[in-house]
């Protein structure tokens, strides 16, 4: 399965021509993968309590980009996350921008769980791989 959050492109994400700024495809992944966050962990503490509380944060350890076709200023797209692999201390996920059925960009964005007093790697709760692949 997969999860699906909307993008409206506001001018601010382009250029004079009125083509989204290839950066801002990173943005629109990344707020994408927060609401995932989000729903998953619905029953569980939010994003900056998990942080505060068990020091744990999760952090973008690569992304390849590839990109297909321009998106352009007030665009309705849709982000489409799955997860594609899950390991004991990294996640990636393929997150696909659609505008319809046209896909304008590919995102394989590796994610790592990691211990913001200690700086290393830290595994992730089963319940969060768990959750996330059920989308």
């Amino acid at each position: 399965m997969a999860f699906e959050f909307p993008v409206r492109v506001y001018y601010s994400d382009t250029d004079a021509g009125g083509i989204v700024y290839h950066a801002k495809y990173l943005d629109f992944a990344e707020h994408a993968r927060t609401e995932l966050l989000r729903l998953v962990s619905a029953d569980r503490p939010g994003q900056a309590e998990l942080m505060e509380r068990t020091r744990i944060a999760f952090v973008v350890k690569s992304i390849e980009v590839v990109y297909h076709a321009p998106a352009l200023l007030d665009d309705l797209l849709t982000v489409v996350t799955t997860l594609e692999q899950s390991k004991r201390f990294s996640m990636v996920f393929l997150q696909r921008v659609m505008r319809g059925t046209q896909e304008l960009a590919t995102l394989h964005v590796k994610v790592a769980s990691l211990n913001l007093d200690t700086k290393r790697p830290e595994p992730f709760e089963p319940w969060f791989a768990q959750a996330a692949s059920l989308l």
